[in-house]
C-alpha cells in the first residue's frame, strides 16, 4: 500500500513539473503566525468578512473538505491550525482544478487572501490565492493514537510532531525552559561557557563511561559523563560566575528516569558555598516553572507538586535515622547491609559508599515536593568539601522532586592534598570492581594546585526538570530525538503498511 502510495505522488510530481509547476519552489513570504492571525482577528463575529485585510500564511495541509466548486482545509505552523476556504470564482477554474487533483493532506502550501468568520464562528482564510510548496510522499497516519508502539514514536518524532499538537507544545515548552534558565544566569552575571566533550579520563560523577577511539594519537578517549572538572579548571583560571549547558553521556541502563544521553546544566560561582547554591538552584528553577507553565503548583501524572518556596531542607544522616533507623555515621557496614537485605536489595558491591547510596534510593520515593537533603557523608562525595562543622560530612545537597534526584552541588573541594586523597580512594573502589568510581585526575590535581577560590557548584538534570513542566511520563517523552533500540528499515515499513488513510 505504501508503495502504491508513492508511486502515485512521484507520478503527481511529474505531472506538475511536466506543466510548468514546480513542486518544491525556494520561498514564500509567510506574514503571519496561525497563532498571530487568530489573536489578530479573532474578535470578528460568526458571518463577518475583512476583505480589506490582507494576509499570507503557509503551513502543511491537515485535513480537506473538498465540496463542489469549493473546498475547507486546514492548515498547521508551529503555532497551531487555521482553517482556509478556497472556491473556483476566486482563485479561477485552472488554479481550482489544480487544487482538488494536486494539493493533498500532508502537502505544504502558502495562501493569500484575507480573514472571515464562518457561519459556526471559525476564524478562516478566504483564499484568492495559493502556492504548493512542498509535496509530501508519505502519508501521514490517519488516527495517531492508533500508533501504539512508542518505540516508533520516538524513532520517528517527526512524524509525532506532524501529527500531534500536543507534541509541539510539549518541545516548545522544553526550548522556552532552557532560554528561561539563560535569560536568568546571564541577568546575574553568569557567563555561557563550553568545555570538552571528548575527554582523556572520566570525572565530575560515578558513571560507566562510553569509549571511543582517537585516530590521529591512537588511543582511547572517553565522552564526557560530566563537565564539572574542566568547568573548575576555568574557575582556577580566572573566571568567576559561569555555566554549560549540553550533553553528558552515560553507558548505562534506560528507564522512565534514565537515558544514557542527556542534558544537564553545571553553574559555579567563585566566593559562593553550598547555601548558595541551594538559594540559586530554588530560585532558577522557580523562576522556569513560574514561566513556563504560569503558577507554581502543578499537576504531575495526577498528584500536585508545590513549587512554592522556601523548600523544606533535611539533612541526610537525620532523614535515613527517621525513615530507616540506621546511623549512616556511627553504624557498621553489617547493620546497613542488614537494613538493605530486610528491603530485598541485592548488591554487587558492598563497600560502604553503595550501601549509603541504596539505603538514599529506598527513602528518596517519599518526597514529592522540592526537598533538599543536604550534609552526605565523605565516602559518597569525593568532590565536596568537607563540611565546616563535621569533616565526616561533606557540604553537599541533592534537590529530590518527586522521588527523583534533580540536581546536586557542593561547596566544591578546593584542598589539592585532600582532592588527591579522595581520588586515590576512588581508584582502590575501582580496582574492587567498582566501575563507576572515579578515576584519577593528575592533571586536575595538578590544576588545584595553583589554588581555587572557594565556589559553589551546581548540577541540574534539565531533562527530568522538563518532565515536571510538560507532565510526560518518561524522559524520552521530553528528548526530541531518543536513544532506542535500532530497528532494520524495512521491518520498521512493514509496521505501518495498512495503518494509513489519505
Amino acid at each position: 500500500m505504501l508503495k502504491e502510495f508513492k508511486e502515485q505522488r512521484l507520478n503527481e510530481i511529474q505531472e506538475l513539473r511536466s506543466m510548468g509547476i514546480e513542486p518544491y519552489p525556494y520561498k514564500f513570504e509567510k506574514e503571519l503566525t496561525a497563532r498571530e492571525i487568530r489573536e489578530k482577528y479573532d474578535y470578528l463575529q460568526a458571518g463577518e468578512v475583512l476583505e480589506s485585510e490582507k494576509l499570507s500564511f503557509a503551513g502543511r495541509v491537515m485535513s480537506i473538505r473538498h465540496h463542489g466548486k469549493t473546498a475547507f482545509f486546514h492548515m498547521k505552523d508551529d503555532t497551531g491550525r487555521i482553517q482556509a476556504y478556497v472556491r473556483a470564482d476566486s482563485v479561477g477554474k485552472e488554479k481550482m482544478d489544480l487544487f482538488k487533483r494536486h494539493v493533498k493532506i500532508g502537502d505544504f502550501i502558502g495562501v493569500r487572501g484575507f480573514p472571515f468568520k464562518s457561519k459556526t464562528g471559525e476564524l478562516t482564510i478566504y483564499v484568492q490565492e495559493y502556492t504548493l510548496l512542498s509535496k509530501a510522499l508519505r502519508p501521514l497516519p490517519e488516527k495517531w493514537h492508533g500508533i501504539k508502539d512508542k518505540e516508533i514514536i520516538y524513532r520517528q518524532r517527526y512524524l509525532e510532531l506532524i501529527v500531534s499538537d500536543e507534541a509541539i507544545e510539549r518541545f516548545r515548552k522544553r526550548f522556552k525552559a532552557v532560554q528561561v534558565i539563560r535569560e536568568f544566569l546571564n541577568s546575574r552575571g553568569f557567563i555561557e561557557v563550553e568545555t570538552p566533550i571528548l575527554h582523556y579520563v572520566t570525572g565530575g560523577a560515578e558513571a560507566r563511561p562510553f569509549v571511543t577511539h582517537l585516530n590521529v594519537f591512537d588511543i582511547d578517549m572517553y565522552l564526557r559523563i560530566a563537565p564539572e572538572l574542566y568547568l573548575k579548571r576555568l574557575i582556577i583560571g580566572g573566571f568567576e560566575k559561569i555555566y554549560e549547558i549540553g550533553k553528558n553521556f552515560r553507558n548505562e541502563g534506560i528507564s522512565y528516569k534514565h537515558s544514557p544521553e542527556f542534558t544537564s546544566i553545571e553553574i559555579y560561582q567563585a566566593y559562593a558555598d553550598y547555601n548558595d547554591m541551594m538559594d540559586l538552584t530554588e530560585e532558577l528553577i522557580v523562576e522556569v516553572v513560574k514561566r513556563t507553565c504560569g503558577t507554581l503548583k502543578i499537576s504531575y501524572q495526577g498528584k500536585e507538586i508545590d513549587f512554592t518556596p522556601p523548600w523544606k531542607r533535611v539533612r541526610m544522616r537525620d532523614f535515613l535515622k527517621e525513615k530507616l533507623g540506621v546511623d549512616i555515621l556511627e553504624d557498621p557496614d553489617e547493620v546497613l547491609l542488614k537494613k538493605l537485605e530486610e528491603y530485598g536489595v541485592e548488591l554487587e558491591i558492598k563497600n560502604r559508599a553503595h550501601l549509603i547510596d541504596k539505603l538514599r534510593d529506598l527513602v528518596e520515593e517519599e518526597l514529592v515536593n522540592p526537598t533538599f537533603i543536604i550534609d552526605h557523608p565523605v565516602v559518597i562525595s569525593p568532590l565536596a568539601k568537607r563540611h565546616r562543622e563535621d569533616p565526616r560530612l561533606t557540604e553537599r545537597f541533592e534537590l529530590i522532586i518527586f522521588g527523583r534526584e534533580i540536581a546536586n552541588a557542593f561547596s566544591e573541594l578546593n584542598d589539592p592534598v585532600d582532592q588527591y586523597q579522595r581520588f586515590l580512594e576512588q581508584a582502590k573502589m575501582r580496582e574492587e570492581g567498582d566501575e563507576e568510581a572515579h578515576m584519577m585526575d593528575l592533571d586536575f590535581v595538578r590544576a588545584l594546585e595553583y589554588g581555587m577560590p572557594p565556589t559553589g557548584g551546581l548540577g541540574i538534570g534539565l531533562d527530568r526538570l522538563f518532565m515536571f513542566i510538560t507532565d510526560s511520563p518518561t524522559i524520552r517523552d521530553v528528548i526530541p530525538f531518543p536513544i532506542v533500540k535500532p530497528k532494520k528499515f524495512e521491518e520498521e515499513e512493514a509496521e505501518f503498511e495498512g495503518g494509513f488513510e489519505e
